[in-house]
């Protein structure tokens, strides 16, 4: 058994399953994978991978077991050159972070311009998705860190650390009726039409759960990942907008009048996520206590001895955390 051959059915199983694209991507042959990967399934006696034809159709249950422990080892390959790199040069490297379009266009910028002046030798990797896509991607490695408000938990082997606080924003045209309202209520959101964020995006678990304590049920005509879509469609008169506070910018949105919703909604708490046993590279630190700085070096490596929910929960109970 190879390495490389481990590298291969694990890449192959990230291109779902296309053999050509995954050899484009390592710059080698398509034959050359197919043969290792036949070389490895008669080695270890089973098939990693159902075919139908010369092609490979899905993964088969001993394979699903086999590539968890091979991406595990591949981990632990990049976590050795990842200390060795930090011995030859602190400052150069790469770093991937996950998350979602709000954070990306309203939370992370200044953060990444200062962590670029700081390093720039470190070349990085933004990936945007749903929640659970960015999870996975944290608890698989493709990223170093996940930074979400939804689905974080639902990964075992991710250490979790909240950064910041948030309430939402109701958006509405400027001749909206509910802008003569004096103080918005769930029961005056509930008698029009709602534009709001997927469900598992930006906190939406904390907007339905303000709706079902008052058994109310909300009227949601249109749901979008992006806050500036949700803008657009509220622009458009399609209904009333619930964004994220921070993704207003009163300059951009001065055609709309934004309410403020923490009378309305539990708050929400965005966390930084990465994979349990991670090497974290100098800067890696850096880029944590930019984006939230109360997450020291010292406080961040005290969470590798907490090894449940309840434990990390305890660690950060007395830290107040900032808003956006």
């Amino acid at each position: 058994m190879k390495l490389q051959q481990l590298r291969y059915i694990w890449e192959v199983a990230h291109h779902d399953l296309n053999v050509s694209q995954t050899a484009q991507s390592l710059y080698t042959s398509q034959p050359g994978i197919s043969k290792q990967i036949r070389l490895l399934e008669d080695e270890l006696g089973v098939e990693i991978f159902s075919r139908s034809g010369k092609h490979l159709t899905r993964i088969t249950p001993a394979g699903e077991s086999i590539l968890k422990t091979a991406g595990e080892i591949i981990r632990k390959v990049e976590s050795i050159k990842s200390v060795a790199q930090e011995f030859c040069d602190e400052k150069k490297g790469s770093l991937a972070v996950a998350t979602t379009h709000t954070q990306c266009r309203y939370v992370l910028p200044p953060v990444i311009s200062q962590f670029i002046d700081k390093f720039p030798d470190v070349a990085l990797h933004m990936h945007q998705g749903t929640p659970m896509q960015i999870s996975e991607l944290a608890a698989d490695g493709t990223a170093d860190f996940a930074i979400a408000t939804e689905a974080l938990e639902l990964f075992s082997d991710l250490v979790m650390m909240p950064c910041y606080s948030w309430n939402r924003a109701i958006l509405l045209p400027k001749s909206h009726p509910l802008t003569q309202v004096s103080e918005l209520t769930i029961e005056d959101l509930t008698r029009f039409p709602l534009v709001t964020y997927t469900f598992g995006f930006t906190g939406r678990s904390k907007l339905d759960e303000a709706f079902t304590e008052k058994a109310l049920a909300p009227k949601v005509v249109f749901t979008a990942a992006d806050a500036d879509v949700i803008k657009t469609y509220v622009r458009l008169g399609l209904g009333v907008g619930i964004v994220a506070g921070m993704a207003h910018d009163p300059a951009v949105d001065e055609d709309l009048v934004a309410i403020d919703a923490s009378h309305l909604f539990e708050p929400s708490i965005t966390k930084i996520g990465f994979r349990r046993g991670s090497f974290m590279r100098g800067y890696m630190y850096d880029f944590i206590e930019m984006f939230a700085p109360h997450l020291t070096k010292d406080l961040i490596q005290e969470t590798t001895y907490r090894h449940t929910k309840a434990e990390l929960d305890d660690l950060f109970k007395d830290i107040s955390l900032p808003t956006h």
